[in-house]
């Protein structure tokens, strides 16, 4: 009963933290369907921009993919049809400015509410702070996998309250892979809807998005792993 209550209290306490999380989810499928159909009938509309409209695209991502609007594969796609490697130095730098910004708002939903509830109880504490230690590792690894949502990951990141110059850089390395990949098929599209629909990765392509996923699975569950037991460690040694 106590549990119950105790899990009532949590869900109670972080039901905005929680709505916010599935929207982050839901959303960026459905505006980049909307935006796909929309780039297919004005295709001219991202083509021979000046730099200062380059520049001002790339502030515009840097937001929406931050707010979920678009996915980085998407824009990631769109940036390289439209602006071949010229555009790609904007792509890297807008995906971090899009994970501070992204971090910056899931501080203001959440004000600390979730770790607050978690820091009661030892173990959960201990573990969070294993985890801060490992920071580094932990936001490289959730940024490399291309099926991990860049907004949600934000949020949650953001939760566990690592620093902010760590969730920069590490966010942008971790994210260099498969940016530099969906780019370069980005450049060889000929059609934008069929690029946005269905993009061809080959082969090589899957077989590097499995090694990805494979590498992010297989390093979380390895940092998982050696921080709980680093805390398990930890809360046995004061009793």
């Amino acid at each position: 009963m106590k549990q119950f209550q105790l899990l009532q209290g949590f869900i109670r306490q972080n039901a905005s933290t929680f709505v916010s999380m599935v929207l982050l989810v839901a959303v960026p499928v459905v505006v980049s369907s909307t935006l796909a159909y929309y780039l297919y009938q004005y295709q001219g509309l991202l083509q021979n921009l000046e730099l200062w409209q380059m520049l001002l695209y790339f502030v515009a991502v840097s937001f929406t993919m931050a707010l979920a609007l678009t996915p980085t594969t998407f824009v990631a796609l769109v940036s390289g049809f439209y602006m071949g490697w010229p555009g790609f130095p904007g792509v890297v730098v807008s995906y971090g400015i899009a994970a501070l910004v992204g971090y910056s708002i899931a501080q203001l939903i959440d004000h600390g509410k979730m770790m607050s509830f978690l820091n009661r109880f030892e173990k959960a504490r201990n573990l969070m702070q294993e985890l801060r230690e490992q920071s580094w590792s932990l936001i490289f690894l959730t940024r490399i996998s291309p099926v991990l949502p860049f907004a949600l990951m934000n949020f949650v990141l953001s939760l566990l309250q690592v620093q902010r110059n760590k969730f920069f850089v590490a966010s942008i390395v971790g994210m260099l892979p498969r940016t530099l990949f969906f780019f370069w098929i980005g450049t060889q599209a000929n059609d934008i809807i069929n690029l946005l629909q269905n993009p061809d990765t080959g082969t090589s392509g899957k077989l590097l998005m499995i090694g990805l996923i494979i590498i992010s699975i297989g390093g979380l569950y390895f940092v998982f792993d050696r921080a709980l037991k680093k805390a398990l460690k930890k809360a046995s040694a004061k009793n």
